[in-house]
Parts: C-alpha cells; sequence; structure tokens
C-alpha cells in the first residue's frame, strides 16, 4: 500500500483568498470595472401645516374642561393641570348630560380657569328661553 501525501497549500495565497472573501461579504471591496454610482434622493414634498384651535366644553358641576379637536378632558388635580383620555370620578355618559357650556378661548383652560369659575359657579344651569311663558319673538308685533 503505497500512500501518497497530498501538499496543503497555505500561506500567503489562503490568506489572500481569506481577505478577498471576507472584503467581498463585507463590501468593502468595490468592483474595479465601473465606478460606483451615487443616487439623489430628492425631499420629501413639503406638506401643509395645518393648525387645529382648541375649543373647550365647560361642565361646572365636575369644573372638568373637554376638548373636542384633541377628545381630552382637562382639570385641576392637587395643583396641576392634568389631561385624560376620560374624566375623573364621573362617566361620560353622567357628564355630557350634566350642563355645560361652550368657551371662547383657543388657549389652556388653566389661563381662564379663574375667570370661568366665577362666571360659571358649580351649580350653574343654563337661562331658559322662555321660563315657562309663551315665546313672542317671531309672532309679528312690533
Amino acid at each position: 500500500m503505497n500512500q501518497e501525501t497530498i501538499p496543503q497549500r497555505s500561506g500567503r495565497c489562503g490568506s489572500l483568498l481569506g481577505v478577498v472573501l471576507l472584503g467581498a461579504i463585507t463590501g468593502w471591496v468595490g468592483c474595479a470595472d465601473r465606478p460606483r454610482e451615487r443616487v439623489y434622493l430628492a425631499p420629501p414634498p413639503e406638506q401643509p401645516v395645518v393648525i387645529v384651535q382648541d375649543d373647550y366644553v365647560y361642565y361646572p358641576g365636575y369644573r372638568v374642561y373637554y376638548s373636542r379637536s384633541r377628545d381630552q378632558y382637562f382639570y385641576p388635580e392637587r395643583g396641576r393641570w392634568g389631561y385624560h383620555q376620560a374624566p375623573r370620578g364621573v362617566t361620560v355618559e353622567v357628564l355630557r348630560s350634566s350642563p355645560s357650556v361652550g368657551l371662547d378661548f383657543r388657549d389652556s383652560p388653566a389661563q381662564h380657569h379663574a375667570e370661568t369659575v366665577r362666571q360659571y359657579p358649580k351649580h350653574w344651569k343654563p337661562p331658559t328661553a322662555n321660563h315657562g311663558g309663551p315665546d313672542h319673538r317671531n309672532d309679528g308685533r312690533r
């Protein structure tokens, strides 16, 4: 039995092959026959800016403000202003069936709270249109 040994080549050739393969895998070896292409990405088109002003409904019995545009409830709690997706201490159904008033300011309720509470105290009720009597506004009389 004659056993032939095949010499294994290693050294510079194997190392060079390893570096080339590693470079090809990682992408730091470029293609020699053509230059890299540059790609221009246009900036995204400008979107119109939409500013939605807050509008508030105030519920005096609960001292809660509701913002329709934000769909959030605002109220003072422990010396700070909180905002939440639901009112505190009352269900949405009960709150919305209680007396309320639409407010005309467009900034934070905290800026107007003292005046709002004076104007609409806790037991405030909206005035009735005719106080139980007939309505003579559009009967043709002058």
